[in-house]
């Protein structure tokens, strides 16, 4: 198959998903075209079957703000018609999706089928941003097949929103052999004093993410278990938490690394993943921590229970629970024999998310669409 995917290539779970996505199709033989402003942060190095091509944007007096929904509807009718693409694979309905139904109509090529995969932040923006519903709505349900990364994202779609829209749950995915815990004594030696704790949080700093609620948890273990906070990624509320740090006297235990692209190393010399976020469709970076034997806390949000399992691979908590989030840790932190059960516990269920069965499940509904197939369950 010929597929083209388009994606923010940012740091942030979709693109994450969607560059490993590409890459695993590549691999199988696919011939998979990017199409996106930048190169998306993953897609590091040649890779046969791989071609990336950006969408340029002009700057006209006329024009206040940038076209990009055009420009981009634009970029992709050019690389359909060249590389006889088969599949458009938008991740994000605002505006990937949008551009490419414009596209498919310039085309005047049915053929040419749209998948649209929900993540997460394109749904509930629709709560913040009333106007944007119809075309929303109207891209979703315009797209030849949607797939959503989880079963509350699939729900929260068609009743909230009323989708009319048969949606596939294909959740995200980790490739377990490269997400591994690996000999990390370097990053311990370097972050932390023999015998001491090491928790990690990775995400892209928005207010969802309640990076200062991680802080705070933090502060309470740090009272009884001598520990470490690593703090991965970067994004508009990290001032915030540096103030918070020194405020709480944490200045000297708690690092902020900024944006990483290999963190493996990282979390195979953490103990425990903190993820107390306000909203989580799936929780990728909880996923990959679990991949190398890290136990999570997290909220209980969103697809996050649909993850992680409650006294078996970390523990769940309400949004906001810091007290009751900072007692599951440092239960876990004090009992080397339970840490450790709940440590293989957590690999043995992100190897159920293994890269090799979701990228399958992608084919596979490839085909289906391709074949004009009704796919999905309403």
């Amino acid at each position: 198959m010929k597929i083209g995917i388009t994606c923010y290539p940012t740091y942030g779970g979709s693109g994450v998903v969607a560059t490993e996505l590409g890459k695993a199709l590549a691999r199988r033989g696919h011939q998979v075209h990017f199409i996106s402003y930048a190169i998306p942060m993953r897609l590091a190095g040649f890779q046969d079957n791989i071609f990336y091509h950006e969408v340029e944007m002009s700057s006209y007096p006329l024009f206040d703000f940038p076209l990009y929904t055009l420009a981009l509807s634009s970029k992709m009718v050019e690389v359909a018609q060249y590389e006889k693409l088969d599949i458009f694979h938008c991740h994000y309905a605002i505006p990937h999706a949008t551009s490419a139904y414009l596209a498919k109509q310039v085309l005047h090529a049915p053929d040419i089928r749209v998948v649209t995969t929900l993540h997460g932040t394109d749904i509930t923006l629709v709560g913040l941003e009333p106007s944007f519903l119809p075309i929303l709505r109207f891209s979703i349900e315009q797209s030849d097949g949607v797939t959503a990364v989880s079963r509350f994202l699939r729900e929260k779609t068609l009743t909230n929103y009323g989708i009319n829209k048969a949606i596939e749950v294909i959740p995200n995915f980790v490739d377990t052999t490269f997400y591994r815990r690996l000999p990390a004594d370097h990053v311990r030696k370097r972050y932390c004093a023999e015998g001491g704790k090491i928790l990690v949080h990775t995400s892209n700093f928005r207010p969802v993410k309640r990076v200062q609620d991680v802080i705070r948890i933090f502060g309470e273990v740090h009272k009884k278990v001598h520990s470490t906070l690593l703090l991965i990624g970067d994004g508009p509320d990290r001032s915030q938490c540096e103030l918070l740090t020194r405020e709480l006297g944490l200045q000297d235990s708690v690092h902020f690394l900024g944006k990483q692209i290999d963190i493996v190393e990282l979390l195979s010399a953490a103990d425990l993943f903190l993820m107390p976020s306000q909203s989580e469709s799936f929780g990728l970076s909880a996923l990959e921590a679990m991949a190398c034997e890290v136990p999570i806390i997290s909220s209980s949000v969103g697809g996050l229970p649909e993850l992680q399992v409650h006294g078996q691979t970390g523990f769940i908590a309400e949004i906001g629970d810091i007290d009751r989030m900072a007692r599951y840790a440092i239960d876990l932190l004090s009992n080397p024999a339970k840490h450790r059960m709940f440590a293989q516990s957590a690999r043995r269920r992100a190897v159920e998310f293994d890269s090799e069965r979701i990228v399958t499940q992608y084919e596979q509904y490839y085909q289906r669409i391709l074949s004009h197939e009704t796919v999905g369950a309403k």
